[in-house]
């Protein structure tokens, strides 16, 4: 076994599936694809010979590479592009037997112009995985939502109880982070760069001269091979593309993270209203035997605590971009970007897993609503029965509370009913009518509506099956 970063301190995004979208071996193929394209785009053009992109193609099989040798040599030039391209055009060198192709390799290019467009290339390919975890995620919720539209739990404001909630409405608000999140990420254009050595296409004008094509040409057409979107001039030191694809991960990976929060909270054994999937192995502690901890929702919220830091690093990278190529500051984004896309990958798959598989407790739920009893109630009750008290109707209500909270918490229920009861009078108010106004479900708002409302709001994430959830 070779030495190599395995993910061993990692284990949110340390998955088969995620390194081989971002790992070296991965770069060293978005950059191959990169110069590969340009060689049958200058071939379809006629500034090539014809059969040079077929050479560079097969010159371009990331297989035949050597990551760490080109890791390490990476250091002679602060960038991997260079002794990748030394290595590329050796082997077109031997594989081309009619000595046509050397020119189609790296011609008008600049070392920005691959590592941006094959950054654009990676993103764009470890997006594509990513949305599937997202909608798998995103389907699970959506038929939660439904299922569990009239489960009645407690809502928490500072950790306190506040009011009577749903538990298909927080499966709704879930659904609506995660999903407006990756609407957001899905939506973004990843441009193609393409500026020559300056950023002024210098080279590439000198070389289609007399040419039908002119750079821009070559430029859009490089797009279109690599599926990444035309840009309307180079964007070598302008880094909104950069920064915009770190928001959108970052944003999307917070989204998890308020899903896991919630998760670690609720799958507390004094809680006990939800618990994560259970698997042979999953969740156990090296010295307790009987623990089951919680580990996917862990491994979420580690994703999105390094998050944030890794986005500013973008922007801090962007803001400091100086002269036409900067001494450092591009070089910063490169790891930032890939950790950005290795978290998001991995975490979305572990989401995915809790989503589709997660347990739901409506008992547990029940049980910890009532602990604060129809005090819950006190908003709505306020509201329906201070005008028929008069004028200081709100203050005589608010003294029933007062009163009610100097006693020890298991007898608040019961003494708050009493002191109501004798603070309205029940001409005014009758024994049923209290008694539906201290019913939790008589004072869910618009909840079930809130949960229609997000859910089509976007229905691209809704999806048409899910394994759901299990009762129990």
């Amino acid at each position: 076994m070779t030495d190599g970063d395995f993910g061993l301190l990692s284990p949110v995004s340390a998955s088969p599936a995620v390194a081989a979208l971002t790992g070296d071996r991965a770069v060293i193929a978005a950059i191959l694809d990169v110069e590969a394209s340009w060689a049958a785009v200058l071939e379809e053009v006629g500034l090539v010979p014809a059969g040079s992109a077929a050479v560079v193609a097969e010159a371009a099989d990331a297989g035949s590479y050597d990551a760490a040798a080109i890791a390490e040599r990476a250091q002679g030039g602060a960038n991997p592009v260079i002794p990748l391209l030394g290595d590329l055009r050796a082997r077109v060198q031997s594989l081309d037997s009619a000595g046509i192709a050397g020119k189609a390799v790296h011609t008008s290019l600049t070392s920005q112009d691959v590592l941006d467009s094959a950054l654009m290339l990676l993103a764009s390919r470890t997006i594509a995985a990513l949305l599937v975890d997202v909608k798998g995620t995103t389907t699970a919720l959506a038929t939660l939502a439904e299922q569990q539209a009239d489960t009645l739990c407690v809502g928490r404001s500072l950790t306190q109880h506040a009011l009577p909630y749903t538990f298909g409405l927080k499966a709704a608000q879930w659904f609506h982070g995660v999903a407006a999140a990756a609407a957001r990420l899905e939506s973004l254009e990843l441009p193609v760069q393409f500026g020559g050595a300056g950023g002024t296409l210098a080279s590439a004008t000198k070389l289609t001269a007399g040419s039908a094509s002119t750079p821009f040409d070559l430029a859009d057409a490089l797009a279109a091979q690599l599926g990444l979107a035309p840009a309307a001039a180079p964007w070598h030191t302008n880094r909104l593309a950069v920064t915009a694809l770190g928001d959108g991960l970052a944003a999307l990976i917070d989204s998890f993270g308020k899903i896991a929060a919630d998760l670690l909270f609720l799958s507390r054994p004094e809680v006990a209203e939800l618990g994560e999937p259970l698997a042979a192995g999953r969740g156990v502690s090296s010295a307790m035997p009987q623990k089951q901890n919680p580990v996917l929702s862990v491994l979420v919220r580690s994703a999105a605590l390094q998050a944030p830091g890794l986005a500013s690093q973008l922007h801090l990278a962007a803001a400091t971009f100086n002269d036409e190529r900067p001494d450092g500051a591009w070089h910063s984004e490169w790891p930032a970007l890939r950790q950005l896309l290795a978290l998001a990958l991995g975490a979305a798959g572990h989401l995915r897993e809790l989503a589709e598989g997660l347990r739901v407790f409506p008992d547990a739920m029940r049980r910890n609503l009532e602990i604060s009893g129809p005090l819950l109630l006190s908003e709505g009750v306020a509201a329906a029965v201070a005008p028929l008290l008069g004028e200081d109707g709100k203050q005589k209500l608010q003294a029933v509370v007062d009163e009610t909270l100097k006693a020890p918490a298991a007898e608040q229920s019961r003494i708050y009913t009493k002191l109501l009861r004798e603070t309205v009078p029940a001409d005014k108010l009758p024994d049923a009518e209290l008694e539906a106004l201290l019913d939790p479900a008589s004072y869910l708002g618009e909840a079930r509506e809130i949960s229609r409302r997000i859910l089509v709001a976007y229905p691209q994430f809704t999806g048409t099956s899910t394994k759901g959830a299990t009762r129990g």
